[in-house]
């Protein structure tokens, strides 16, 4: 049965139990304490918790996932993917365990000729909580298994929890058993390979408290029991095909065949061999999802994700031998396995590939960057500690800075005899992961305890949005939220967040930043200067106490900055407009990736491979000023998701929407979904004015803009610079351009002509310094410091023409060394008879730099560094005859003066 088909039965048969089918969300999380949806419960988790009243009592779902935290086990073991497909079933206070139990037997044990998948009873077994003796039962009265095939498992098995106080219960795990040529018998309980884990039903039927690990209290039953099940579309597909493992079933199978056939290599003949064909199957189906649903390499959140597997894939693919580009091979292949499915990505694959594509080409050339850093910290032993080990922060600094995947600085040390201190890698990687979720958090919570936001909605309920029609609200002071959590008010030059019952203050959303005003009351005033959403469905003002005090319960009168609003709201329909006539230049594919929407400008991020053309940049600008001339109608309305779809609204990656959306349209030139506020007609924009377009990352350029009056003064203050200009140059303003271009040029040729007339005259002395060698027992040894402001490159030029000057036939040893800018420069060659007397440039160099408190590198015949030292530069040269001395005479340094060959 191929697993489009599990799919589909899987949807139908909870569809005929009363079911409401729930499309799978975007991989990209809505919650902000996720980078990406890792389980199926994840988008039903507000209801789950209570936040937000469902719209179904119970609902089913095949949810798209994507978990990272075990991906060192993708390819070594065969129940681990990291994209994975959770089939769900739901029920928000409606039925619970007797019924979650009979549906899931149901469906997993009815004929294949019935719509059922067609397992053997017999070879199926369960697992509940220790004392779940309700759930138990269920299984062996109502359903009639066995009692020696139900087993009574602990907390760290059978019992769910999200780690903090919340929402917990038992579940009960159905496994099956795949024969004893997978290991022993004895059921779930002895573990190993043979049973493997179908489904999981949870049931959420009480409250926990604080505590350790699966250590703390129940407070109290839950007021509404709820169901959360999960069954592994990928594990189920792997027993109903027959095969081994997840990698070798109908949807990820074709690309492991394809990457065979690239590398010449055999699966099944080698182990590291499959581990790796599986890794490249896996991780280039996760690749696809990922960028599918909008996800674009980076070098942080979900981006460093998919950059890491896409690379894993790569990698992986050139261990099998394979060096020229992968992912063109591969990628299309996925497509069409996953595409009976997913419709829309064959839709979509320009898109997806043209960023896999670029990312691959990328990588590729940080793999050349990231070992030619390798080779030098390893030849000048830069972060080795204990003389063999490769120090976590040197590991972390490849990975971080150069994108060196760990694993290849695994490969790469162990080649050279070293070790990595991985522990302290890993140590680092989590330091930073934290550092990020932690600004994240803070950036929406201000550090606070989101039990508190959560009471607070509990409590008093959703606050209520006005601000699309009015900037001012007589409202309710519902709450006053501290550092320390809820607080009776506060007083004067206290900063506290404050909950009104409505409010017409926007919170920071979509790009747009929050509002800003006053809050007054009976006895004080305050400054709002923050509006956040911290939990869905509440909205907290940051505010000042300017005077008097505040109290939670009592009236307030809420008061928008209005010119403030006008000027976000102009850019942000700005941003509209650009993102419309950057789709029509670029295609489709140009999709928004972020933005920011502020007083008079805006910042637009979106996705293209490569860097916009200057022609199409002012294409675009004439277009959006021209719809502003239009003075268009600017109309926002909710309608349903799939009227929404069907008349052409623009819908952003990685934003959640609900069945209900908000569509903004300007006149009939842009359509999107968007919760933003807006200019009332185009006009009112006045003019927008292109400023600049940059990279900002693999597959995403930016580009900002001046909106309205800033728009103005900017076009002003250039007309002055041009007109200035054109005064100094005595020509028309349209001419500018080209003489400042003339100019350019000419100070180009008169600052080449000067390094020549530089570097000539350096040279001029290396006849000089050739008949000034000294002779250090037999080796030619010449010394120099150059002039102050010789730069580096002239030192190197100069040491060359000395060594060429002396005897070719007699060991020879150069330095020179020189201050430039505060820096010292250090430039050591030897020749061949010198090498052979084991003398090393690198050596001479690593001794000399010493004294100038600098480092650098080279080979054995040449090499240069620099230091934060200049006054050592004499030390350093006096060291080079004490290295020579050193090593070909015992310590001694010669006297006499050796001539040059010119």
């Amino acid at each position: 049965m191929r697993t489009a088909e599990i799919r589909r039965r899987f949807l139908e048969h909870f569809v005929r139990t009363g079911h409401t089918v729930v499309p799978s969300a975007s991989l990209i999380a809505a919650d902000p304490t996720l980078l990406l949806v890792n389980a199926g419960m994840v988008p039903f988790k507000p209801y789950l918790l209570g936040d937000r009243t469902p719209p179904y009592s119970r609902a089913t779902s095949v949810q798209k996932c994507v978990r990272t935290v075990d991906i060192e086990d993708v390819g070594r073991f065969s129940r681990y993917g990291s994209f994975f497909q959770m089939c769900g079933n739901f029920s928000f206070g409606d039925y619970f365990k007797e019924a979650a139990i009979r549906y899931a037997w149901d469906l997993l044990t009815t004929a294949q000729a019935d719509g059922g998948y067609g397992f053997d009873a017999e070879q199926l077994w369960v697992t509940v909580y220790l004392d779940d003796d309700e759930a138990h039962d269920a299984w062996t009265r109502q359903i009639g298994v066995p009692a020696q095939r139900v087993q009574r498992l602990g907390k760290e098995d059978n019992y769910w929890d999200m780690g903090v106080p919340g929402p917990c219960g038992p579940d009960s795990e159905i496994f099956i058993d795949r024969g004893p040529q997978h290991g022993p018998a004895g059921g779930p309980a002895v573990g190993g390979d043979r049973y493997v884990e179908l489904w999981n039903l949870v049931f959420m039927q009480y409250e926990r408290g604080e505590g350790v690990g699966k250590d703390y209290p129940i407070v109290r039953d839950l007021p509404a029991q709820n169901i959360d099940t999960g069954m592994g579309l990928e594990r189920v597909a792997t027993q109903l095909q027959g095969v081994d493992n997840l990698y070798e079933i109908d949807e990820v199978r074709p690309v492991l065949d394809r990457a065979v056939e690239l590398t010449g290599k055999r699966y099944g003949a080698d182990h590291a061999d499959d581990v790796r064909l599986r890794v490249v199957a896996d991780h280039v189906r996760t690749t696809l999802m990922l960028i599918g649903d909008g996800v674009t390499p980076a070098n942080e959140g979900r981006g460093y994700v998919l950059r890491r597997i896409l690379r894993r894939a790569v990698r992986a693919m050139r261990l099998l031998g394979h060096d020229d580009l992968a992912l063109p091979e591969l990628l299309p292949v996925s497509r069409d396995s996953m595409s009976p499915s997913y419709p829309e990505l064959a839709q979509d694959f320009e898109r997806i590939s043209s960023y896999a594509y670029a990312e691959e080409e990328a990588f590729r050339s940080t793999l050349q960057a990231g070992s030619r850093h390798f080779d030098v910290m390893v030849t000048d032993r830069v972060g080795i500690t204990d003389g063999h080990t490769l120090s976590g922060a040197t590991a972390f600094k490849l990975h971080d800075t150069y994108g060196f995947p760990i694993d290849l600085t695994l490969e790469m040390a162990a080649e050279q005899g070293l070790s990595v201190d991985e522990e302290g890698f890993r140590r680092l990687m989590a330091e930073q992961r934290t550092r990020a979720k932690e600004d994240s958090r803070a950036r929406r919570t201000g550090g606070a305890d989101l039990s508190a936001y959560r009471s607070v909605l509990e409590g008093a309920g959703p606050s209520t949005f006005t601000g699309y029609a009015e900037v001012e609200r007589d409202s309710p002071v519902v709450a006053v939220i501290g550092a320390d959590g809820g607080r009776t008010g506060a007083g004067e030059g206290d900063e506290v967040e404050v909950v009104l019952q409505a409010t017409p203050f926007y919170a920071e959303a979509g790009g747009q930043l929050a509002d800003s005003g006053r809050i007054t009351v009976a006895g004080g005033e305050l400054e709002v200067y923050d509006v956040q959403s911290p939990v869905p469905g509440l909205i907290v003002h940051r505010a000042r106490v300017l005077r008097g005090e505040l109290r939670a319960g009592e009236a307030a009168h809420a008061v928008v900055d209005v010119e403030r609003r006008r000027s976000i709201s102009r850019s942000h329909t700005a941003t509209h407009l650009v993102h419309r006539a950057m789709r029509a230049a670029l295609g489709d594919s140009a999709t928004q990736a972020g933005s920011l929407n502020a007083p008079g400008r805006l910042r637009f991020d979106f996705n293209t491979p490569t860097a916009v053309p200057s022609t199409v940049l002012t294409d675009v600008e004439a277009q959006v000023n021209a719809v502003l001339l239009d003075d268009l109608p600017v109309r926002a309305f909710v309608t349903t998701q799939d009227e929404a779809r069907r008349i052409g609204a623009m819908a952003l990656f990685g934003e959640k929407y609900g069945d209900e959306v908000r569509v903004v349209e300007v006149g009939d030139y842009a359509r999107e979904l968007c919760g933003g506020t807006h200019a009332a007609r185009s006009a009112q924009l006045g003019v927008v004015k292109l400023l600049s377009e940059a990279s900002i990352g693999a597959g995403v350029r930016r580009v900002e803009a001046l909106v309205g009056l800033d728009a103005f003064r900017f076009l002003a203050r250039e007309h002055v610079l041009v007109a200035q200009l054109a005064e100094l140059f005595k020509v028309p303003g349209e001419e500018v351009p080209d003489r400042v271009h003339a100019l350019v040029s000419r100070l180009r040729d008169a600052e080449k002509e000067l390094e020549k007339l530089r570097a000539d005259a350096v040279l001029a002395r290396a006849g000089e310094l050739a008949a000034a060698a000294r002779d250090v027992h037999g080796v030619a040894v010449v010394t120099k410091e150059a002039a102050e402001g010789t730069g580096a490159d002239d030192l190197r030029r100069l040491v060359l023409d000395v060594r060429g000057r002396l005897d070719p036939g007699r060991a020879a040893v150069v330095a020179v060394a020189g201050a430039n800018s505060g820096r010292a420069s250090i430039v050591v060659a030897v020749n061949g008879p010198a090498r052979d007397r084991r003398l090393s440039a690198r050596d001479i160099l690593r001794e000399a730099g010493q004294a100038i408190d600098g480092r650098g590198g080279g080979s054995d015949d040449l090499a240069q560094g620099g230091g934060a030292k200049p006054a050592g530069i004499a030390d350093a040269l006096r060291s080079v005859e004490g290295h020579v001395a050193r090593q070909v005479g015992g310590g001694q340094v010669g006297g006499g003066q050796v001539g040059g060959t010119e």
